[in-house]
C-alpha cells in the first residue's frame, strides 16, 4: 500500500509580478508543509501569471523567471513541488511545468496542446512539447499535463502507456457560465479512455477581463469526483491518496458543490472587480448612480468586492431625471451604506447648449443633446477619478454594448465596465438574486421600465426591441455565430433580426473604445470576438 499527501495550490497571482507570485508560491509551499504534504501542485504558468501575453517577448523576463525557479527549487525540502512557468530551451519558448524534490530538479514537462481560439493565443508565443514526463514519489508514478492537454486523448494515453498511475494537470482555465461541468466532463472522458485518477489544479483570481474560479478537483479512475475545492476562493489544501491492489482510495477530501448559475455569475463579477481595481493600484471606485437597474447592480457588486467605504456613488440629474429615480438612488445608497452625493448637471448642460447654439442653427433637437448629457456626466466622474484617485466603473450591459445603445466619452467613459458581458435579461435575474433574502435593490428599480432619461417619457424600448427578444437574437448571433436565416427559423421576425444584426455590425467602432469588462459568457466582446472595425461583411450580401 503506497500513500502520498497531495496539496493543491489554488492561488491568486498577478501577471508579470514575478516577485509577488514567487512569494505566494513559497507561502503555499510553507502551508503545504504545515499540512504534512509530500507534494504540492500549482497552476499553469504560476511564476509569470496567466495570460502573460506579450510580456513573454520581453528579454528581461527570462532571468527573472530563472531566479524565481532557483528560489522555489531551494525551498523544496521535505516536500516536492510541481510549478508552472515559461521555459526557454535552445532558442524556443515552452509553456512548462517543473518538479523539484530535495532541492533538485526532477523533471520538466512542456505543454503539448496550445489553444489558439476564444481568449487563447498560445501559438503566438510557445512551441509545442512532445515529451511524456513521469516521475515517481512514494512508489507512485505520476504523469504531468498542462490545461488543454487534458482535453486531448493522446496525452493521457501516452502517460498511461508510460506506466503512470495518476495524472497531475496544471490549469489556468477561465470561468464562464457552465464551464465547471465542461471541465469535469472532459476529464471524465479522458479517464474513460485511459483509466487513472486526475488531479486538476486551477488558478484563482481576476486578470483583466478574465476570471479564474479555481474549482480544483480530483477525479478517481471510476470517474467519481472525490474532492472539489470551492469556487472563487483562494485555498491550499491537502488530500491523501492511497494506492492498493484494488485501485486508488482518497481521504481527507472535501467535495464542495458547484455554485448555481446566478451565484457563480455574481461571484465571478465580484472577484473580477476586486482584482481589477486592486491589482491596478486603486482602493476606491466611483460610479454614476442613475436610479436604474444597471447602476444599482454595479454598485452592489462594487460594495461586495471592495467594501462600502470604498464605493462613491454620484447622482447626476438633469431636467429629465424623474423624482422616482432620485428617490430610488438615494434609497439604494442608504441600503448599501455607500458614500453618496447629488451633483446636478443642468447648468453644465445648458452651458453646452448655449455654446453650440450658433453651430446648431437650423437643426432639430435629436440624440446629440441626449449624448451631451451623458458626456457631461462622464466628464464629472472622470474629474472625480483624477482628483481622488478612484477608478470609474461604467454600468453598460452586454445588450447595450452589442447594439451601440451607449455614448462614447459619456456613459462609456471609465476604467472598467462591470456588466459588459452581462445581457440585460441576466441583469434582471441577478438583481432578483441579490434581493433573495432581503430587499437591497429597491423593488421599484427592478419593476419599472428601463430608461436612459435623456428626454421626456423615454424608455429603452423606444429605440430597442424588447430585451427578451433582443437578448435571444444576440445570443444566437454573437455567442453562437448563427446566420440570419437560422435565427429567423428560431421564430424571430425577419425585420427585427436584420435590424439587430445591423446594429451589432455597425457598432464595432464603439465597442473597440469601450473599457474592459468581466467575461462570464462563452463569447464576450474583446478577446473572444475579434471583428474588424471597418467591414462590409453581412450575411445577406449578393455576389
Amino acid at each position: 500500500m503506497n500513500v502520498i499527501r497531495l496539496a493543491l495550490g489554488q492561488i491568486n497571482l498577478t501577471v508579470g509580478d514575478i516577485a509577488a507570485n514567487t512569494q505566494r508560491i513559497l507561502d503555499g509551499i510553507q502551508q503545504a508543509q504545515q499540512q504534512q504534504a509530500d507534494l504540492i501542485v500549482f497552476p499553469e504558468l504560476s511564476i509569470c501569471g496567466y495570460p502573460p501575453e506579450d510580456i513573454l517577448l520581453r528579454p528581461s523576463l527570462q532571468p527573472l523567471v530563472e531566479r524565481a525557479l532557483q528560489k522555489i527549487q531551494a525551498s523544496a525540502k521535505n516536500i516536492s513541488v510541481l510549478v508552472g512557468h515559461p521555459r526557454w530551451h535552445q532558442g524556443k519558448l515552452y509553456n512548462s511545468a517543473s518538479v523539484f524534490s530535495e532541492t533538485q530538479l526532477v523533471a520538466s514537462y512542456d505543454k503539448h496542446r496550445l489553444p489558439n481560439y476564444s481568449v487563447f493565443d498560445e501559438q503566438r508565443y510557445f512551441q509545442s512539447g512532445e515529451n511524456c514526463v513521469c516521475f515517481q514519489l512514494n512508489n507512485i508514478r505520476f504523469a504531468i499535463s498542462i490545461c488543454e492537454d487534458i482535453w486531448s486523448p493522446a496525452v493521457m494515453a501516452a502517460a498511461k502507456q508510460a506506466g503512470a498511475q495518476c495524472m497531475l494537470n496544471l490549469n489556468a482555465s477561465p470561468y464562464h457560465l457552465g464551464k465547471n461541468s465542461e471541465r469535469e466532463a472532459a476529464v471524465a472522458a479522458r479517464i474513460g479512455e485511459s483509466p487513472m485518477p486526475v488531479v486538476y489544479v486551477n488558478l484563482h483570481g481576476g486578470q483583466d477581463e478574465l476570471v479564474f474560479d479555481g474549482s480544483s478537483f480530483v477525479m478517481d479512475e471510476q470517474q467519481h469526483v472525490v474532492a472539489r475545492f470551492p469556487a472563487f476562493v483562494e485555498q491550499v489544501e491537502t488530500v491523501e491518496l492511497c494506492f492498493q491492489e484494488s485501485g486508488s482510495r482518497w481521504s481527507d477530501c472535501q467535495v464542495v458543490a458547484h455554485p448555481q448559475k446566478l451565484e457563480g455569475a455574481y461571484q465571478a463579477l465580484v472577484l473580477g472587480v476586486q482584482d481589477f481595481v486592486r491589482k491596478n493600484g486603486f482602493e476606491q471606485v466611483v460610479l454614476g448612480l442613475s436610479g436604474g437597474i444597471d447602476s444599482a447592480l454595479t454598485a452592489l457588486i462594487a460594495v461586495d468586492a471592495l467594501g462600502a467605504e470604498n464605493v462613491v456613488a454620484v447622482m447626476l440629474p438633469t431636467r429629465y431625471t424623474s423624482s422616482m429615480s432620485l428617490e430610488d438612488a438615494q434609497q439604494l445608497a442608504k441600503n448599501l451604506s455607500i458614500n453618496y452625493r447629488v451633483i446636478a448637471i443642468e447648468s453644465v448642460f445648458e452651458a453646452f447648449n448655449h455654446l453650440l447654439a450658433d453651430e446648431f442653427v437650423g437643426y432639430e433637437s435629436d440624440t446629440t443633446e441626449e449624448n451631451i448629457q451623458a458626456r457631461c456626466r462622464g466628464l464629472i466622474l472622470m474629474a472625480i477619478s483624477n482628483k481622488k484617485h478612484c477608478m470609474v466603473l461604467t454600468t453598460g450591459n452586454k445588450s447595450e454594448m452589442a447594439v451601440g445603445y451607449s455614448t462614447l466619452y459619456g456613459d462609456m467613459a471609465g476604467g472598467f465596465d462591470v456588466l459588459k458581458d452581462v445581457p440585460k435579461t441576466l441583469v434582471y435575474e441577478l438583481s432578483r438574486y441579490c434581493n433573495r433574502n432581503q430587499v437591497i435593490i429597491p423593488q421599484r428599480i427592478i419593476d419599472r421600465p428601463p430608461s436612459a432619461e435623456l428626454r421626456e417619457d423615454q424608455t429603452d424600448q423606444d429605440s430597442l426591441p424588447d430585451y427578451e427578444i433582443l437578448d435571444g437574437v444576440l445570443e444566437a448571433y454573437v455567442e453562437q455565430d448563427k446566420p440570419f436565416d437560422e435565427i429567423v427559423a428560431m421564430g424571430y421576425e425577419a425585420s427585427v433580426v436584420a435590424r439587430i444584426i445591423q446594429m451589432v455590425d455597425r457598432n464595432e467602432y464603439k465597442r473597440r473604445q469601450a473599457p474592459p469588462g468581466i467575461r462570464i459568457t462563452p463569447r464576450a466582446f474583446g478577446k473572444d470576438r475579434r471583428y474588424p472595425i471597418v467591414s462590409g461583411f453581412h450575411d445577406k450580401q449578393i455576389i
